[in-house]
């Protein structure tokens, strides 16, 4: 099926082209590197009204120490609920600073803590490292709960595109092994299946921003020095067992490849009955609230997730 620039909405269609261009540059670790060099200039990048900070925290597995940044409101004394925030970037780029929109508007609609580490990227770290990064991450916030001024238990996890892959890989471990409490989690239009299957993922190789091609790239890098079976830590889609799974959250466009994987992955979390907060957005690409946060349908993107995020917050945190 050929994907047309008039099967996407109206006011999306003004980006199709250029970001046709930019996902190009998604295929090549030069324009990668080039893409991390240039947002590695927003590092420490503030949120105006809230309390910022930056630290280095203890590796679990032998990497490096891991830059996370906390994000709080200001003039708050009392230990507040907490979020691990997982940003986005096809586990080859990005940094948490790409996320300070959805963090501040998140912070304003429920006072919290959001913790998002700037985990290591896959072009010179490939899995397991940026998971390992951010389960260490879930670990320092329950361990160091009462430093940080956070509650211990029924943390919350987000994350898009390949931040949701990290957050359902995340809440997959901490269901498993039950180390943490997750109170619901967030995996927005989730990065989960390798094996690229899908009608979806097959079918959608010129579309905007991220296509098969990008997609094929991105998980070769992630998964290049695994051998033999593929953990269903690495991509979540494995995964056959969702009992005792926490509430979930997450939309997706349905001209985008991780189309097919997010109703799949939504689809068996209804079957074990596990409480679900899901839309489908006609004709748009990925990460079309973002590009397009002022359009018709950006708004109600964010909105969702924002409706949503107070919902569960209200249900299943307080």
């Amino acid at each position: 099926m050929k994907f047309t620039k008039k099967m996407y909405d109206a006011e999306l269609r003004k980006y199709y082209f250029s970001m046709k261009i930019f996902s190009k540059f998604l295929t090549k670790k030069w324009t990668v590197n080039l893409l991390n060099k240039a947002m590695s200039r927003d590092k420490g990048k503030v949120i105006e009204n809230l309390q910022c900070e930056e630290q280095f925290i203890p590796s679990k597995n032998g990497g490096p120490d891991i830059r996370i940044r906390i994000f709080r409101p200001k003039n708050t004394n009392k230990n507040l609920p907490a979020m691990l925030y997982n940003h986005g970037g096809g586990y080859l780029s990005g940094n948490p600073e790409i996320a300070l929109d959805f963090i501040k508007d998140i912070i304003e609609t429920r006072p919290c803590v959001i913790i998002a580490p700037d985990y290591r990227k896959s072009i010179k770290n490939p899995y397991p490292a940026g998971f390992n990064d951010c389960y260490d991450t879930l670990l320092w916030m329950k361990e160091n709960a009462s430093s940080i001024g956070i509650n211990p238990s029924n943390f919350m996890i987000a994350g898009h595109s390949a931040g949701g892959g990290l957050t359902a890989a995340v809440t997959l471990k901490a269901r498993d092994t039950k180390d943490v409490d997750i109170a619901f989690q967030m995996p927005v239009y989730p990065m989960i299946d390798h094996l690229q299957n899908t009608e979806s993922a097959k079918n959608m190789d010129s579309v905007p921003v991220w296509n098969g091609k990008t997609n094929a790239f991105a998980w070769f890098h992630y998964l290049k020095n695994t051998k033999g079976e593929i953990p269903h830590y690495a991509s979540p889609s494995l995964n056959n067992n969702y009992k005792n799974f926490p509430p979930t959250i997450t939309f997706v466009g349905d001209l985008e490849p991780f189309k097919d994987e997010t109703l799949n992955y939504i689809e068996a979390l209804k079957n074990k009955n596990i409480p679900v907060k899901f839309e489908l957005f006609k004709g748009a690409f990925h990460g079309f609230e973002l590009l397009a946060k002022n359009s018709s349908i950006g708004k109600k993107a964010n909105q969702f997730q924002l409706d949503a995020f107070a919902e569960y917050f209200d249900k299943y945190v307080l």
